[in-house]
């Protein structure tokens, strides 16, 4: 069998015979590794051109003549899983779950072995641990499903075989970092390999229309290893987010095709496993000071769910000739301009402060709707004042100081609501056509300046 050396891009797959800085295919730089591979045909190959050598070529279909198959769902026994994937596991699906080493992947797909195990047939591959490890993790975590199949197994070709012969309605890959092809001469985990093995396993999970979970690493800069292009060939990808040294746990779903996504699920690593939390808002907001500066409540949308999240904020005088700014939580550039609206729209002085902001809880915060929040909790950081504990702020802040209008206003203000909130700072121009809750007042300003003026006046 002859090798050859090619070198792929980890990004896009582009494929070049020479090395090359920058990939002429995604326009990445320094994604190119070298890989030896077999010029040999793959069985899989063939296996796909057949029916076109035959003449067995498929016709288009006009839209209106497609059957659509009923999406068949297993439950988790988990609801907060359930959530996430959009109601259950499709039957067919391919989902990927990544997440840092030991923050709770693998845990929590053994968990739901218990219950989808009552009326499913299961069967669990690792290229990691053997049986025996497999049986001991069960043990402490109260597995004991008598339609749970454990196998050690690294080949890609034998396990597709298995698959094939047991018939399974479930199956863990656990990781497909580990799995190789004979006929790919690189090692486990090369992008030739992860790339391959992830097809061959999405064409017999779509063709016997078997769930199944695909366990990958990630990188140090929390991208999920392997090549980019992994991402777009499964139907489902969840990231496990959180510190190893708190107990909770957050996933979320980044992509579904059966689903919404930018869903999350709350879990909290106890001895027995993980358990839901079943209210993350008290989750996130248990501890908190009352009469503390710089403490301000936000509430974000994390897909179809309102989560009200605590930002902190500090300011101190600099000790340096810069000052220092540093987040936790947010994105850091989207700090520093809130930073320059507040010293240019505001007339605050922070060019001699150092400046910190953090989300208490471990959870990270893209949405812009919680600018609002921020620029109120640095405001009173400085002022050394407390915003009332009943009082949250919802809000985008422009570059010329003014308050944008945020979507799901009316849901962000029912959830603040029923945790107990009577008051909330909103862009005037949100509170159109929108039902307050009885009891609650939403005090709406339009620009920054009105909000800041606003607070020195508690």
């Amino acid at each position: 069998m002859k090798t050859k050396s090619v070198y792929i891009c980890s990004e896009c797959g582009y494929r070049s015979v020479k090395w090359l800085g920058k990939c002429p295919g995604c326009n990445r730089w320094n994604t190119m590794q070298e890989t030896i591979v077999s010029e040999k045909k793959s069985s899989a190959v063939s296996a796909v051109s057949a029916p076109a050598s035959l003449g067995l070529r498929r016709e288009p279909q006009k839209i209106s003549d497609v059957k659509i198959g009923y999406e068949k769902r297993y439950k988790t026994g988990m609801t907060e899983l359930d959530r996430v994937l959009g109601g259950g596991i499709v039957q067919g699906s391919l989902i990927l779950v990544g997440g840092d080493p030991g923050i709770g992947k693998s845990t929590l797909l053994l968990q739901i072995c218990e219950t989808a195990g009552q009326n499913h047939k299961i069967l669990y591959v690792s290229g990691e641990e053997s049986e025996g490890q497999i049986k001991l993790r069960a043990d402490r975590l109260g597995v004991a499903s008598e339609n749970l199949y454990l196998i050690s197994e690294t080949d890609t070709e034998t396990i597709i075989s298995l698959i094939t012969d047991a018939k399974p309605d479930i199956v863990i890959i656990d990781s497909i970092q580990t799995m190789h092809r004979e006929d790919i001469a690189s090692a486990a985990g090369s992008v030739p390999q992860v790339r391959e093995a992830t097809n061959a396993f999405m064409r017999t999970a779509k063709s016997m229309g078997t769930a199944m979970f695909i366990v990958g690493h990630v990188t140090k800069d929390g991208a999920l290893a392997g090549p980019r292009v992994l991402e777009h060939m499964v139907d489902c990808v969840l990231y496990f987010e959180g510190d190893r040294n708190t107990t909770f746990r957050i996933l979320r779903g980044v992509k579904n095709r059966f689903g919404s996504t930018n869903e999350i699920g709350v879990f909290e690593m106890k001895d027995k496993g993980l358990a839901e939390v079943a209210n993350p808002s008290m989750m996130l907001l248990e501890g908190r000071g009352e009469d503390t500066s710089g403490s301000c409540i936000v509430c974000t949308m994390e897909g179809s769910r309102g989560v009200m999240a605590e930002i902190q904020a500090l300011v101190t005088p600099t000790g340096f000739g810069n000052p220092r700014r540093m987040s936790s939580g947010i994105d850091f550039n989207r700090m520093l301009l809130l930073i320059a609206v507040l010293e240019k729209r505001a007339r605050m002085n922070l060019s001699n402060s150092d400046v910190y902001v953090n989300v208490a809880g471990g959870l990270r915060i893209d949405e812009t709707a919680i600018d609002l929040g921020i620029c109120a909790a640095i405001a009173t950081a400085q002022a050394d004042t407390a915003i009332p504990p009943d009082m949250i702020f919802i809000g985008e802040v422009g570059l010329g100081g003014e308050l944008r209008a945020v979507t799901q206003l009316e849901k962000r203000l029912s959830e603040a609501a029923k945790l107990g909130f009577k008051t909330a700072v909103v862009p005037k121009q949100s509170l159109k056509g929108i039902r307050v809750p009885e009891g609650f007042a939403a005090f709406g300003v339009k620009t920054l300046a009105e909000t800041i003026s606003m607070l020195r006046k508690k």
